[in-house]
């Protein structure tokens, strides 16, 4: 064999002894993390070694060292949220069979732009799963992303196109007649100013509408934005609202926000990246019916379906216009159209930003054949009764608040020792160095959040393997760091 080739022409039995390996890394690293640390900082030395400036190897080293070097300087440092007792921002722990998916995809690499191959069916399939879930038609479209960002961005896309009132395509947003406006809930993600921002529409042209004692959008306050808007020769482009707040869990009122947006004729984006697979529980499943309602969705199976990152999802009720807003097709990619033919059905490319698109859908597709929508179920209304579990134990104990009402699966909460009661700079402060203690401390790991100018710590549980012990745990953690930091 030509030298060097050997490296790129694997045998079946290399194939086999390095991946044999490979799995007991994997198998060992799972079932391992309920005995470590939930979070290790990544050691001083190595970061200043990784961050030298330098070029790659100029000689390749033996599969087996480069693995050595994984296990010694990589594996030892996770993200932390594979830990049963990880409870920061919503990040969930890879479901096992969407791990074996990701070697899967990555062995037959096809590019998802398009084309009459396997990969494009499964994700049609993965598609129409999450259409029939959400109440979305089946003339419908939709399209795997890398996660809400990038589905925000979509169906703004597509809602900009679609209700800008002029040939956005071809003169840009110097060719608007009149200023175009956003609107979101001061509770809504930052993803959607940054959307509103890369599309021309900029942030002084995002409206912040009020929010209720719940925390959710008040349609009220929604009507009375628009009519000032349109009283000023504005133009309503879009509303996004919330189905699951990354701060508190809430669900916006989407039934009585549709009706308004149907009224004034503004196109309705719902962000149910983290909440929208509430629709499955029985307790949730009636707020989030009005999901069928939106005009698109955006929709993360990589969070509270466990999926490996990354796995978002975008849906848009009226594929003409989404497939308007982005189809750009040059010659060397057209076909003749035929279902039949190498081209087979009207390409993914032609309903978003990316031409070329990884195969994101076999791990969503393994994973939902594999727990079914029972398991998945089960799962997120037992994340959600720990929540309720977690919120509980805290309003019980007296060296605890809460905040109320609480929502999915999202606990909000800060440690109060009586004699700090009433000084909220002080408790401030102490629950800033509670959060670097426990998330230091590596028995637990929590995120926050700021509300109503306060400091709050914050659990977000999606997270199959969390027991009631866990969560315990986590109240015990968070008192000790507290006690030991109000001396």
């Amino acid at each position: 064999m030509e030298a060097g080739r050997e490296r790129w022409e694997w045998p079946a039995e290399r194939i086999r002894r390095f991946g044999e390996r490979v799995v007991q890394v994997v198998a060992e690293h799972l079932t391992s993390l309920p005995g470590r640390p939930v979070f290790r900082v990544f050691p001083r030395p190595l970061a200043e070694r990784y961050l030298e400036f330098g070029g790659a190897p100029e000689t390749g080293e033996s599969e087996d060292r480069v693995l050595d070097a994984f296990l010694a300087e990589i594996e030892p440092y996770p993200f932390g949220n594979g830990h049963p007792r990880f409870y920061g921002w919503v990040n969930s722990p890879p479901v096992a069979m969407g791990i074996f998916a990701e070697m899967l995809a990555a062995a037959m690499n096809p590019s998802c732009a398009g084309g009459n191959h396997a990969a494009i069916y499964v994700e049609r399939q993965v598609v129409n799963w999450f259409k029939h879930l959400v109440g979305f038609p089946a003339e419908s479209m939709g399209l795997l992303v890398s996660g809400a960002s990038m589905a925000a961005f979509t169906g703004l896309a597509v809602a900009r196109h679609a209700k800008c009132g002029f040939d956005v395509r071809a003169e840009g947003m110097q060719g608007a007649p009149a200023r175009l406006v956003v609107y979101r809930s001061g509770e809504g993600h930052g993803c959607h100013q940054k959307a509103a921002e890369l599309l021309g529409i900029g942030n002084r042209n995002v409206r912040v509408v009020q929010h209720d004692g719940a925390w959710r959008m008040r349609p009220d306050a929604l009507d009375e934005r628009i009519r000032e808007d349109l009283a000023a020769v504005h133009r309503p482009v879009c509303v996004v609202a919330s189905a699951g707040t990354v701060n508190t869990g809430a669900i916006d009122p989407l039934d009585e926000i549709a009706d308004v947006c149907a009224k004034h004729g503004v196109w309705l984006h719902v962000d149910a990246a983290y909440g929208g697979p509430a629709i499955l529980s029985r307790k949730y499943a009636q707020p989030l019916k009005a999901l069928a309602r939106a005009d698109s969705v955006a929709l993360d199976p990589h969070k509270w379906l466990y999926i490996p990152v990354e796995a978002g999802l975008v849906m848009v009720r009226d594929a003409a216009l989404m497939r308007a807003a982005f189809s750009l097709v040059p010659p060397y990619l057209r076909t003749d159209g035929n279902p039949e033919g190498v081209g087979g059905l009207p390409w993914f490319s032609e309903f978003g930003f990316q031409q070329t698109r990884g195969f994101r859908a076999l791990k969503v597709w393994m994973a939902l054949r594999y727990h079914g929508l029972a398991g998945y179920r089960a799962s997120i209304e037992r994340d959600i009764a720990l929540a309720e579990h977690l919120a509980a134990r805290l309003a019980s104990a007296g060296d605890f608040e809460v905040s109320q009402p609480q929502s999915l699966s999202i606990v909000c909460f800060r440690f109060a020792p009586a004699r700090l009661r009433g000084a909220a700079e002080a408790l401030d402060s102490l629950n800033r160095a509670v959060l670097e203690k426990t998330q230091l401390g590596g028995e637990a790991f929590l995120s926050s959040t700021v509300l109503d100018n306060r400091f709050w710590l914050r659990a977000c549980i999606v997270n199959p393997r969390a027991t009631e012990a866990d969560i315990d745990r986590v109240l015990e953690v968070v008192r000790e760091a507290g006690v030991a930091l109000a001396v």
